[in-house]
């Protein structure tokens, strides 16, 4: 083999997290690196990046969401669950869709959580949720900072 093309790799660093790539529509990784923009895989969502240990799994239900608590993508299983596209949720308040289950308003509050992730003050907090409208639904979710641009991902376990 050519030593040209050999190159220096340094050793991971054993206190910096593993990152992950993941489509904001289907939450599949790219089928290449270095990822695509637009995910080659469905065509529908952007390439988002978050903690290997918070990325969604392929198909998996989730939500991004920017400083302003509001809206910024879904992925298709989330469009199942709350019952509304993404096209329709884009760009208006989470709290028409989700809110807090712990009535309490504690420091871990879902406000908190998320704006605590889109600082990358917090990652890989959990939160009970649920529909502004039904109160027999709850749902746990993970939740840590993704980006670009810096939103909050949050992750519904199954």
């Amino acid at each position: 083999m050519n030593a040209a093309h050999l190159k220096l790799v340094s050793a991971p660093d054993p206190g910096r997290r593993q990152r992950a790539h993941f489509c904001g529509h289907c939450g599949a990784p790219p089928i290449t690196l270095p990822a695509p923009r637009v995910c080659n895989r469905c065509g529908l969502g952007l390439v988002l990046e978050a903690d290997a240990e918070l990325a969604p799994a392929p198909g998996a239900a989730f939500l991004t969401v920017d400083r302003a608590l509001t809206v910024c993508g879904m992925s298709g299983a989330a469009e199942s669950l709350l019952h509304i596209t993404e096209v329709d949720a884009v760009d208006r308040p989470l709290a028409e869709f989700l809110i807090s289950a712990d009535g309490g308003g504690s420091a871990h509050s879902l406000v908190a959580l998320i704006l605590g992730a889109t600082s990358g003050a917090q990652d890989g907090e959990v939160a009970i949720v649920r529909p502004p409208d039904e109160f027999g639904v709850r749902y746990r979710v993970r939740i840590g900072a993704c980006g670009p641009p810096q939103a909050a991902l949050l992750v519904f376990d199954p």
